[in-house]
């Protein structure tokens, strides 16, 4: 089966003939091509029952890489389980519209940065107003920014518990139905978005170019933004979760999520990529689709986070300053706190969760007694 790995390595050339890399898919770029072969070092592993030696090469560890997510993934979700709720959960997703691509694509860290602020601010406020539940609920935030096709296509995703902490201290539950109606949630989204962007523009902070570069001119930005405060931003809400255990679990495939993986390639062939995606617009039914491999590789980059980018935040109740008071508060209002379903795990029982308890098994004298011995770094994983 080919992998994203070997499309960067066979495609390299040609398409640097075509695009230029910025210096943080340049980073991308090179860590996945090299993710564990030679050039990435390795670590010798070696069993204290038999003495057997084997040889592994390292992982490159960054965040866009299909292969390097699986134990950051179940780290995450270990990590999370002892800060969940006893409340179901809603799954509720706001996007951008596609007329900001452009924008969006050129000023990434802030337009991302817009983004959450808007979707947090628009939570809390609207969950404080009693009208709709008059509390302050977990929320957490996840940035995608693709489509199945790959294409450019920034929205978030908000898990947010189905009830909140008064300002008594008490806990409110929220009924089966999201609280917040759908249109208002966008119409309130939309608003602070859009008051952060004009922020933006008057302080000069946007950068404009290729198709984008008419918005330099004061009237056009006008007109943009009027047109955007007049169109409806598409929002989504699912139906609650039935329990903490299924919300953490599914919110480990959105957190550690990226643009593609290597089991949706299908095949290369011809210098084109052949690979899987999911057709919402038909019952979403799983077609294939194929696209030249250096469009491929462009389309991939083009999800690159900006450096140092946090594309998984927390507010109301799970936000870091309210972990010790509000969070534990409301775990033991709702019954959940010193739950035995919720105990950490080692990352030695981490990993042996990961690789189905063969992680320290020796496969030569089948004994639980592997133990990392030496390890040769040779690159930086900061990404």
């Amino acid at each position: 089966m080919k992998t994203i790995q070997d499309i960067f390595v066979g495609f390299e050339e040609e398409y640097g003939q075509k695009y230029n890399m910025s210096k943080e898919q340049q980073k991308v770029f090179r860590h996945i091509k090299i993710c564990r072969t030679e050039e990435s070092g390795y670590h010798k592993i070696i069993c204290e029952s038999c003495g057997y030696e084997k040889i592994t090469y390292n992982s490159c560890k960054d965040r866009h890489c299909p292969v390097c997510q699986n134990f950051k993934k179940e780290q995450w979700i270990n990590d999370r389980k002892s800060e969940v709720l006893g409340s179901k959960y809603f799954h509720v997703v706001l996007t951008l519209p596609k007329e900001l691509g452009n924008i969006a694509i050129q000023n990434k860290k802030m337009i991302y940065s817009n983004m959450f602020k808007a979707a947090g601010e628009t939570i809390k406020k609207l969950c404080e107003n009693k009208k709709y539940m008059g509390a302050v609920p977990a929320i957490t935030i996840v940035l995608h920014t693709w489509g199945q096709n790959l294409e450019f296509h920034p929205h978030i995703h908000m898990i947010i518990s189905a009830g909140g902490l008064t300002k008594d201290n008490k806990w409110i539950k929220s009924s089966e139905k999201f609280f917040v109606p759908v249109k208002i949630l966008s119409k309130v989204f939309r608003g602070k978005f859009l008051s952060y962007l004009k922020e933006n523009y008057k302080d000069e902070l946007l950068k404009f170019y290729g198709q984008a570069e008419e918005y330099k001119n004061n009237t056009k930005f006008r007109i943009l933004i009027n047109k955007l405060y007049s169109m409806n931003w598409y929002s989504y809400v699912k139906k609650p979760f039935g329990n903490a255990d299924a919300i953490i679990e599914y919110l480990g495939r959105y957190t550690h999520k990226i643009a593609i993986t290597n089991n949706r390639i299908v095949k290369v062939e011809d210098g084109k990529v052949f690979f899987k995606y999911k057709d919402y617009k038909d019952n979403s039914k799983i077609k294939v689709m194929s696209l030249e491999a250096v469009e491929f590789i462009r389309r991939f980059l083009m999800h690159v986070l900006p450096t140092k980018f946090v594309k998984i935040r927390y507010y109301g109740i799970c936000a870091n300053r309210n972990k010790k008071t509000k969070l534990k508060l409301s775990q033991k209002l709702t019954n959940i706190l010193n739950n035995p379903l919720y105990v950490k795990l080692t990352k030695e029982e981490l990993l042996k969760k990961i690789t189905n308890g063969m992680a320290f098994l020796c496969h030569v004298c089948n004994k639980e007694t592997l133990k990392l011995k030496e390890i040769n770094k040779i690159m930086s994983y900061k990404t």
